[in-house]
């Protein structure tokens, strides 16, 4: 143990002092040093004095060791020793001061630094040094740790490092730590620490869109494994988990053999409306904005919309082209051109994730199904009574064709369609006849929304059916009287466009309200509409000249703000426009 300064005599200090200076003095004057070099010199005679307990004026006193110090060096390092010794605190008179919650092999590391040595971190230090370093506000040191972390940071540590920075409020390294737990969650969910996240710092990756998965199987097993190492505490906690897991996604085959035939998810009836919302999305299909159906950013399955059809921009030409978009990417992808391509004002929809039309001239009954996975158009069962300018819903995996024009007369007609028996059935009329209205299913109800009553009179009239009670009802009239508009439903709520207005406008279906949400640039009518990625396409239409366009705009109702989108391939109007999930060529 080294003696402090009080313990030596003068004579000792003196003979010390002479043998440490003679031969410094005597390199100083043939080998001149200056700024840097020269306080590098400084540190390092003051480092041997502390050592050697010469000139030395206060004492550390950690655990059972002593390290006799200089006041001086210790306040020029540390803002918490400055204040120690230059306040009105008791230890200012002190000439030995108590340290707690620093170890001495910590402490010996911490004075090697501040009298100017290189900082020795190493993995199995680094945590402790900038824990003392953040104590004593050595911040040179602590900065120094954190380029070690930073530097140090891999899937298999940076659940750990993410915790120690934000226990030590360093948030370049936490959000680094997080947003590698992001991009790398395949691997780092295989590491021990993954299983050492809470419930809510998990809950709290599984609910990032941003997410970075192949595929969403890969977040199902990374939870399993969490809620299995867990024990009890992982079991209470699995239907909140199981809620951020985008079941509905999962490949059938794999959702029948891992989900439905694990035994923790079978004791858990807190998780059945979850598989029982995935057992329906398999076998009815879902609206493509359910939340759950909705792929992450990253996964190889993304949401795509797609053109069908249409009128060129003078309206004289029927397109036949059936394209897709990918908005994360601005790719464009040619399918199967529509069959019959002189259809114009048909209805379009999606259902298991294939594409529906009907209809397309007047009194027409054909109907054509686009199969994604073959890329080929398939004719099916026709409809039982030919319409035009109508629209379609889907709704409990049945699809709704509703209204329209059969060349004499507005339609109040509506029939339902089953892929399962490749058949169409009659339901229960509209109250009005209509066409050109907006069509949307919501909350298990079909509305349906405007619509042209004569030849040169709109309605404003909200239609509802209940499906359930086989009933049409009248709900809250819209604030427009217009046709050829289109609507879409997002978190419950559905949002009207086209008509040749300039604003898009929402209905609450709950409170049976309207309200107006935000304007466009320009009115447009026979405008495609859609939900994508959370948020609505109005693709193309025609302005209030009559003439096409190839413009696009996105409506984030998160943000409320309506944004320019990468125009279309070519001017289009009265085109088909749904949303597909779709794997994209590499």
């Amino acid at each position: 143990m080294r003696k402090p300064s009080g313990e030596y005599n003068q004579s000792e200090s003196f003979r010390l002092e002479n043998s440490l200076l003679e031969p410094r003095t005597s390199r100083y004057l043939t080998q001149p040093c200056s700024g840097t070099c020269h306080a590098k010199e400084i540190l390092q005679s003051l480092n041997i004095y502390r050592q050697s307990g010469v000139f030395t004026d206060v004492v550390l006193q950690i655990e059972d060791q002593t390290f006799p110090c200089h006041r001086g060096v210790l306040s020029a390092n540390s803002s918490y020793f400055r204040a120690m010794f230059g306040g009105s605190l008791k230890e200012s008179n002190l000439n030995t001061i108590n340290i707690q919650k620093i170890s001495a092999r910590i402490m010996g590391y911490l004075l090697d630094f501040m009298y100017g040595g290189s900082p020795a971190i190493q993995e199995d230090n680094v945590e402790d040094l900038l824990q003392a370093s953040d104590l004593l506000h050595i911040c040179s040191l602590r900065d120094e740790c954190v380029k070690f972390l930073d530097s140090q940071l891999d899937p298999s540590n940076c659940v750990g490092i993410m915790k120690f920075a934000d226990l030590f409020s360093i948030p370049s390294l936490s959000e680094k730590s997080k947003k590698l737990m992001l991009e790398g969650f395949e691997e780092v969910s295989c590491h021990e620490e993954f299983l050492q996240l809470s419930k809510e710092e998990l809950i709290e990756y599984l609910s990032n869109d941003d997410l970075v998965v192949s595929k969403e199987e890969v977040v199902f097993e990374a939870v399993m494994r969490w809620v299995k190492e867990n024990g009890t505490t992982g079991e209470k906690a699995l239907m909140d988990l199981l809620e951020h897991v985008r079941l509905p996604l999962l490949e059938p085959a794999y959702f029948l053999e891992k989900v439905e035939m694990d035994k923790t998810i079978q004791n858990c009836p807190e998780c059945f409306p979850l598989l029982h919302e995935a057992r329906m999305f398999h076998i009815l299909g879902s609206p493509i904005n359910s939340l759950r159906a909705r792929p992450r950013r990253f996964t190889d399955l993304s949401e795509a919309i797609v053109i069908i059809g249409g009128c060129d921009k003078k309206g004289l030409l029927k397109l036949p082209f059936t394209e897709c978009y990918h908005p994360k990417s601005g790719q464009w992808k040619t399918f199967t051109s529509m069959p019959g391509y002189t259809k114009s004002e048909f209805a379009a929809c999606t259902l298991k994730n294939n594409i529906y039309i009907s209809g397309g001239h007047i009194n027409s009954t054909d109907v054509w199904m686009f199969n994604t996975q073959l890329n080929a158009w398939i004719r099916t069962a026709s409809l039982t009574k030919g319409r035009w300018r109508h629209k379609m819903a889907v709704m409990n995996g049945e699809i709704f064709v509703v209204g329209g024009f059969d060349g004499q007369k507005r339609l109040s007609s509506v029939e339902k369609y089953s892929s399962f028996t490749n058949t169409w059935t009659p339901v229960t009329p509209m109250l009005k006849a209509v066409s050109s209205a907006a069509v949307v299913s919501c909350m298990n109800k079909i509305y349906v929304i405007g619509g042209a009553v004569e030849d040169y009179g709109n309605s404003d009239m909200m239609q509802c059916y209940d499906p359930e009670e086989d009933k049409w009802s009248s709900r809250c009239p819209a604030p427009f009287s217009q046709r050829c508009i289109s609507a879409v439903e997002l978190d419950g709520m559905i949002y009207v466009v086209g008509g040749l207005l300039s604003t898009i406008f929402r209905y609450n279906a709950k409170t049976d309200e309207w309200s107006e949400t935000a304007s466009l640039p320009g009115p447009l009518e026979s405008c495609g509409v859609t939900v994508c990625g959370g948020k609505i396409y109005i693709l193309g239409g025609r302005d209030e000249s009559g003439v096409g366009t190839d413009k696009a705009f996105v409506y984030d109702p998160k943000i409320g703000q309506v944004n320019t989108e990468r125009p279309l391939q070519r001017f289009t109007s009265y085109h088909g426009c749904v949303t597909i999930l779709h794997r994209p060529e590499p």
